[in-house]
């Protein structure tokens, strides 16, 4: 009998599908991830799995897994699966493209809005009972209109982001691991060296995945490169940011701010050095955090999972 790991919790409606199926053994937690234990005695018997970017799938977990023909990711970034090693065991691996891209572009702008705005330190100004009287310059911050946007990777969500800035008669620059002429045309976007991108932003989007060439491109020596007044948010990949740097960054006012939905490591608490800094909003991980997003990503998740075990081609393949 067919059968299917799943390792968060999904909604009834989501289980009745895989159940379908097969027979379906679901960790019953939403916010907390399957014991490891479990999670690798489960797949010893499983044909599909459905995870998080909380699993880790190596060599090591994939030659415990013999009858596994499909992992899908709840995601679009798949750095914690070796594909590689999974290509080389059979196995498909399965990603969330396109349904969060709206969604995470939208957080990205909140969060941009929200520093520049200086949102929260204005919240807990009151909330601290701190507001005695208006003043010309209570708060000020910094204007996203007419100013120069940077984004680190123009991908799908780099796009979305850029679309999200063309009533704020910025200028849109970027920098990609290639030209994306079509993101030009219909953008008004420039393509411009990752050296230019640094010192003429005013606000610096990373929307970039993890990989060999992208981990701590933002580090100490680009920090220093970038404007004092310039405010970073990442939306890509923790690891894409040296957070070390960006701590010392934020201490000897080499940038004005940051919005971070992403870290090196997840989960953080209040202690984390980042969380001290009145100018830096960190959110945990929610880019794609809308209900029917989310919906959308765990049925993109069933059907491919329907679609391997039926021996058909994958929707969003990514081996």
């Amino acid at each position: 009998m067919v059968k299917i790991l799943v390792s968060r919790a999904i909604p009834e409606r989501f289980y009745q599908q895989l159940s379908q199926l097969g027979e379906v053994e679901m960790w019953p937690e939403t916010h907390i991830p399957m014991p490891k234990e479990q999670f690798l005695k489960g797949l010893q018997s499983a044909d599909a799995c459905f995870i998080t970017l909380s699993e880790q799938i190596d060599k090591n977990v994939l030659a415990q897994a013999p009858k596994l023909k499909i992992i899908a990711n709840m995601a679009v970034g798949y750095d914690n699966i070796d594909i590689e090693q999974a290509t080389t065991y059979g196995v498909t691996v399965t990603n969330t493209p396109d349904v969060l891209t709206e969604t995470t572009a939208e957080l990205g702008f909140t969060l941009m809005l929200a520093i520049a705005r200086r949102i929260v330190e204005s919240e807990k100004y009151i909330a601290n009972n701190q507001w005695q009287s208006w003043s010309p310059y209570l708060l000020a911050g910094k204007d996203v209109f007419n100013s120069t946007v940077g984004i680190f990777g123009m991908g799908e969500i780099g796009q979305a982001f850029a679309r999200r800035l063309q009533g704020f008669k910025t200028q849109i620059i970027y920098h990609n691991r290639s030209r994306n002429i079509e993101a030009e045309q219909q953008l008004n976007a420039t393509y411009v060296s990752f050296e230019d991108l640094l010192e003429r932003s005013d606000f610096i989007i990373c929307t970039a995945p993890l990989t060999n060439d992208t981990k701590h491109r933002f580090n100490s020596q680009t920090f220093k490169q970038m404007k004092d007044d310039a405010i970073f948010v990442n939306i890509g990949r923790g690891l894409v940011v040296d957070e070390e740097a960006l701590v010392c960054a934020l201490h000897n006012k080499e940038i004005l701010g940051c919005g971070l939905d992403v870290l090196a490591n997840e989960p953080i608490d209040n202690t984390h050095p980042l969380m001290h800094f009145d100018n830096v909003i960190v959110t945990p991980h929610i880019g794609s955090a809308s209900t029917q997003t989310r919906d959308n990503m765990i049925q993109l998740c069933i059907d491919n999972i329907k679609a391997v075990l039926a021996q058909q081609p994958a929707i969003s393949p990514v081996n």
